[in-house]
């Protein structure tokens, strides 16, 4: 493994000192992939799962690249969702400090002239697309001095629908600017994005290591819909569960499934998670959940977009994921950093042919074959899918048996000093300036 120091990649003292207040001495692998890259000034395209240290990879560098008199702000980057926003407020202030630099977050649910006056005294701001797009239209500031822009989980913007917005920001922001792109796949529409938003860019791919990654005990449990409920109980009362997210399609949904929870079981401490929650709301109940106070996390996929929880042992699928891409973001919530994970998937009659699908595409053969559930698939009907996967290989755990159904282990997502800053690369930013035609607004 390589030695190699955030010094040696030409990070500030300054930045190497709160780094190593915290504990962190040695860069991650994306992070010595990335940064003196983006220190000399280069477009990077980062393919990167989450969990990996791709904050401090792009977080670290902006700070060396930021004067402390720079017009403000002069960093923005873009997040899909209120609890990344803050996660990435929340790694990079002990950096910004060090450098006498400002960083603010932009997101809803919260009051907009207070966010407003506090991200325009920001050297960097951290904002979902919506938000944003309403301070910009109350001119609470502008991004016509933004010269590095960040867009963190690309894939999961677009995902969301936030294309649109996202490509008005950008032709708000300087043409000669210095993007960094940071997404779970970069082909398909990530990779057209990519293309359109970025010159002559560095690429980088970063696979979490196998030895880092746990395995997943993945389990396909085959139920009615007034089952459902009952299963559910008796999988979240077993002795061996630790931290468990649970997944459902609507907002709705998963307030109800609080609710019924708490009347059927003592033993379970349930809170939802959901986009009508106020981000106070949320915030607590992400607290919550990672301090102990409860066990189980009841969420949409939209809010669980982002959230970096350590330690959760299980997954439950308790409404059907709509594709395969969302099963893997899903799941990969469990078995990071090394510890195992269990991934639970409820299926009812009319979802066992599309459950059966994903299963395939997945590798999961034997799983779902030892679930009782159908074993017939029509290959021609869904070839196998790379786009998400690609960045997640799967474990080659052993196979054992538990209620529900047979399982196989598997993971997918798995777990110098640069003086007053700004510097940049000179010729990087003239190729920017002559090259950048193609603004944002390509698609």
């Amino acid at each position: 493994m390589s030695k190699q120091s955030f010094a040696d990649l030409g990070v500030s003292k300054a930045v190497v000192d709160s780094l190593r207040e915290r504990g962190i001495e040695a860069p991650f692998p994306i992070q010595r992939q990335v940064i003196e890259d983006i220190l000399d000034g280069d477009d990077v395209l980062v393919q990167s799962p989450t969990g990996s240290g791709k904050t401090l990879a792009f977080g670290v560098p902006l700070a060396d690249l930021i004067a402390a008199d720079s017009r403000r702000p002069a960093a923005l980057i873009l997040a899909p969702t209120r609890e990344l926003a803050s996660q990435i407020v929340d790694e990079m202030e002990g950096i910004c400090h060090a450098r006498a630099l400002s960083i603010a977050a932009v997101y809803g649910g919260v009051g907009l002239q207070q966010q407003a006056k506090r991200a325009a005294k920001a050297h960097i701001i951290v904002a979902c697309p919506g938000r944003l797009e309403d301070q910009i239209q109350r001119r609470a500031f502008s991004l016509e001095n933004v010269k590095y822009l960040v867009l963190d989980e690309a894939d999961r913007m677009l995902d969301m629908g936030f294309k649109p917005a996202v490509d008005r920001i950008v032709k708000q922001v300087d043409r000669g600017r210095q993007t960094l792109f940071f997404s779970a796949t970069l082909e398909g529409a990530a990779g057209k994005l990519a293309d359109a938003y970025t010159i002559d860019p560095k690429t980088h791919v970063n696979r979490n290591s196998q030895e880092k990654q746990g395995k997943i005990e993945h389990r396909f449990v085959h139920v009615s819909h007034e089952a459902k409920l009952e299963s559910l109980v008796t999988e979240l009362e077993q002795a061996d569960r630790g931290r468990t997210l649970v997944f459902v399609r609507t907002k709705h949904g998963a307030d109800r499934l609080v609710k019924k929870l708490s009347k059927r079981s003592r033993q379970v401490k349930a809170v939802a998670m959901h986009g009508n929650k106020s981000q106070n709301q949320r915030q607590r109940a992400l607290a919550d959940f990672e301090d102990g106070k409860v066990d189980t996390l009841v969420a949409t996929d939209v809010a669980a977009r982002g959230i970096d929880v350590a330690d959760v042992t299980h997954v439950i699928n308790f409404d059907m994921p709509e594709d395969q891409d969302t099963f893997v973001h899903r799941v990969g919530r469990t078995g990071r950093a090394g510890a195992d994970g269990n991934g639970v998937s409820f299926v009812q009659a009319d979802q066992a042919r599309e459950m059966g699908k994903i299963a395939k595409s997945l590798g999961l053969h034997r799983e779902w074959e030892a679930s009782g559930g159908p074993v017939s698939f029509h290959s021609e009907s869904h070839p196998k899918q790379h786009s998400r996967t690609s960045s997640r290989p799967k474990g080659k755990g052993g196979n054992r048996s538990r209620s529900g159904g047979g399982s196989r282990s598997g993971s997918y997502g798995g777990s110098g000093n640069r003086g007053g800053g700004g510097k940049g690369s000179s010729s990087g930013n003239r190729k920017r300036q002559q090259n950048r035609s193609r603004g944002g607004s390509q698609s």
